[in-house]
């Protein structure tokens, strides 16, 4: 969903009373909000406006009706949207070898959205998640520095 989508949405949505006590929504963001990534530009700021509309619709939906809004970012995913983007397939390569986990798969993506429905996740709201086998805290894996330093000699 759009950033002037989901404000769209939220904005229909609680003029209209039709959200429920406790609810909750989820929208997919990407790292690229928070961080410079080549060829992402246009993107990466309507990420970040995306996250900054969940923040502030977070707050009002959970002082109304206690509502949770959260966005997730998720690992490089091979979709057609991504593959579109210049340099993808070797950026995704990057990103699973330097995640401890690896990428997440959009399954496991999935999951993940339907547990930030459920009452286990009743107090997280207004968080940017990151979704991402550990990529977003890594400086770097061992097995990138081999390969530089094996490309250095």
């Amino acid at each position: 969903v759009s950033a002037l989508s989901l404000h769209k949405m939220l904005a229909v949505a609680e003029k209209q009373d039709a959200f429920n006590e406790w609810g909750s929504v989820v929208a997919l963001s990407y790292i690229a909000a928070q961080r410079a990534f080549l060829d992402y530009t246009d993107m990466a700021q309507a990420k970040a406006v995306l996250e900054s509309i969940a923040r502030s619709y977070g707050q009002r939906l959970g002082h109304l009706k206690k509502v949770r809004v959260n966005t997730i970012s998720q690992s490089p995913t091979k979709t057609t949207a991504g593959t579109g983007i210049s340099g993808f397939n070797a950026f995704y390569e990057y990103a699973d070898k330097m995640a401890p986990l690896g990428n997440a798969p959009a399954e496991a993506c999935a999951d993940y959205c339907v547990s930030l429905f459920s009452d286990f996740t009743r107090y997280v709201t207004m968080q940017n998640l990151m979704h991402d086998g550990g990529f977003s805290s890594t400086g770097i894996s061992q097995e990138l520095a081999d390969l530089m330093e094996k490309a250095g000699e």
